[in-house]
């Protein structure tokens, strides 16, 4: 196809110019009215060919740099606000003096990101955008910089294009910037530097290539941002290219050679051929347009964590892409009900057999075996030494815990022995057939005897207040010892499983009702909340 010939299947197409492409980035910030004349002159061609076109223009700012003298663009959101309000009304006249040389009308729209998470909205610009397309109009879009805040901002115009890309159903979206393609590391520093003319799978060229090309001081788009973009665009079904400003009669030959909606992607075999440029294959298949608006146009203002099951059962045709409250784990995030909130499954590892150092499944740890006796039972906290070594019969033992002084220690450090054996000749003294005790094996049979005559006899309050002290020390140890063993037990079982998220969706009740009714079965969601909006709690699950 050249620029005079017929298309035989009219496109839509909508061209991204950056803020370097319309003006230049230094003072005084003087447009680039040759670039600015090929590109409109381009556009005219294409819609004499048949094709919808629409134009997404940066530059606002720096044209309001311009109208203001002024060196730089500030730091503070009102200032740079204010030069967007003074520079987009000379903007958009720049582009209808230069369209109406070739007697094309054009229109202006701005769009922020609330226009998008509004579904009413999203449709009224969709209308609008529909409209304007079919009376032959050239629409000019920018962000309404005026009245967008960082909570509400697209980041950048090249998201903006591909969200534009996805609400007139473009079949082609071009970035121009001021490097011919991606490359493999940044042509500017590596002369060794390789471009990359196709890409199938943006996850695997985002890995292998280098973004390290910055924005210029006035934009604040980069090669990242254009990833992100061509990944949005081609998910809705859009071929998204990459390509230089000052090639842009290179378009032509780019969709002479390119898939278009009648031509399958397999049926193009010379893609690499032809203009230098980085071509994003569409996905073969795209999200309809409601599922593309949930899953890339709405905020996620929440989590919701699901099940294995839950996961099977959503994945199924019959389900519609809804959630019931049955397979909810964990709600996160304050959200009210129909808004959007990210789909994420917990599940066990496919291959967890062997983890962290030979670490075994707890499924696979043989309940028979006793416990490492580094790691005392939880039964060992609460049973002294002398319940298990103790030399006594059990008749005896039973004898002497009835008569031990629960305050006591089982345990004596040496430095007491000479205490105790003190208190032993005194006892031996008033009652010398009173059986002995060990010191070692309890500190109580030391200051006191078995006999029941030998209640009488005084006790140190020393012995007792340093026994005490060594009982609480003991037990600290124990229960620190098991406290360590059990956490470490919690992240062996964490690392059997992992959360990945799968989609969004929208949910039928607010973060509250959900968290109360997980878990449940949709039968008792109006004994619980008092009402029953819906037998599911999430809907419209859109997979990513």
């Amino acid at each position: 196809m050249t620029s005079k010939a017929k298309a035989t299947t009219p496109l839509t197409i909508v061209i991204k110019l950056g803020t370097s492409s319309i003006v230049s980035t230094e003072y005084p910030f003087l447009p680039h009215l040759q670039l600015l004349s090929s590109i409109v002159e381009t556009v005219v061609q294409l819609r004499s060919l048949g094709h919808r076109v629409v134009l997404c223009s940066s530059g606002a700012i720096g044209v309001g740099l311009r109208r203001m003298n002024l060196r730089g663009r500030g730091k503070g959101l009102s200032q740079k606000q204010a030069l967007a309000a003074i520079g987009q009304g000379r903007l958009i006249a720049l582009w209808d003096n230069l369209f109406s040389q070739l007697d094309q009308p054009i229109a202006q729209i701005l769009l922020t990101r609330m226009d998008i998470s509004d579904r009413t909205r999203y449709l009224n610009a969709q209308n609008t955008f529909s409209e304007l397309l079919q009376m032959g109009v050239i629409p000019i879009v920018n962000e309404n910089d005026t009245v967008s805040v960082t909570e509400i901002k697209f980041g950048d115009n090249d998201t903006l294009s591909a969200i534009s890309s996805a609400i007139v159903h473009a079949d082609y979206l071009f970035l121009l910037t001021d490097v011919e393609c991606l490359y493999t590391d940044n042509p500017r520093n590596n002369p060794d530097a390789k471009p990359v003319r196709i890409v199938r799978d943006i996850e695997k060229v985002k890995q292998e290539v280098s973004t390290a090309t910055l924005g210029t001081s006035l934009g604040t788009g980069g090669m990242s941002t254009k990833l992100i973009a061509a990944e949005l665009a081609t998910a809705a079904g859009t071929t998204t290219v990459i390509m230089h400003s000052a090639n842009v009669k290179d378009i032509f030959g780019v969709i002479e050679k390119g898939a278009g909606p009648s031509r399958d992607i397999s049926e193009t075999p010379h893609l690499e051929e032809g203009p230098l440029c980085t071509r994003f294959l569409r996905r073969e298949r795209a999200l309809k347009d409601r599922k593309w608006w949930i899953a890339h146009g709405l905020h996620s203002a929440g989590i919701i964590t699901i099940d294995e099951g839950a996961y099977r059962a959503i994945q199924r045709k019959e389900s519609g892409g809804r959630l019931l409250p049955a397979g909810v784990i964990k709600v996160e995030g304050p959200f009210a009900s129909h808004q959007a909130v990210k789909i994420i499954v917990r599940r066990k590892k496919r291959d967890h057999t062997v983890v962290n150092n030979n670490l075994m499944s707890r499924n696979s740890i043989d309940e028979n075996i006793p416990p490492s006796p580094t790691k005392p039972s939880p039964r060992s906290l609460f049973t002294s030494t002398s319940e298990t070594q103790s030399p006594f019969s059990p008749q005896q033992q039973q004898q002497q815990q009835q008569q031990i002084n629960p305050t006591s220690s089982s345990l004596i450090s040496p430095n007491l022995k000479h205490i105790t054996s003190e208190q032993n000749q005194y006892q031996n003294q008033n009652q010398p057939e009173t059986p002995q005790i060990d010191p070692i094996l309890s500190l109580s049979s030391s200051i006191q005897s078995l006999d029941p005559l030998s209640k009488s006899t005084p006790q140190s309050p020393a012995i007792n207040a340093i026994a005490e002290r060594l009982n609480k020390v003991n037990l600290q140890q124990q229960i620190s010892t098991t406290t360590k063993s059990n956490n470490q037990e919690n992240e062996e079982e964490q690392l059997l499983w992992e959360e990945i998220e799968i989609g969004k969706g929208l949910t039928q009740y607010n973060s509250s009702e959900i968290d109360r009714i997980k878990g449940m079965k949709s039968a008792h969601i109006e004994n619980i909340l008092g009402y029953s909006e819906s037998e599911h709690v999430v809907d419209s699950i859109t997979f990513l």
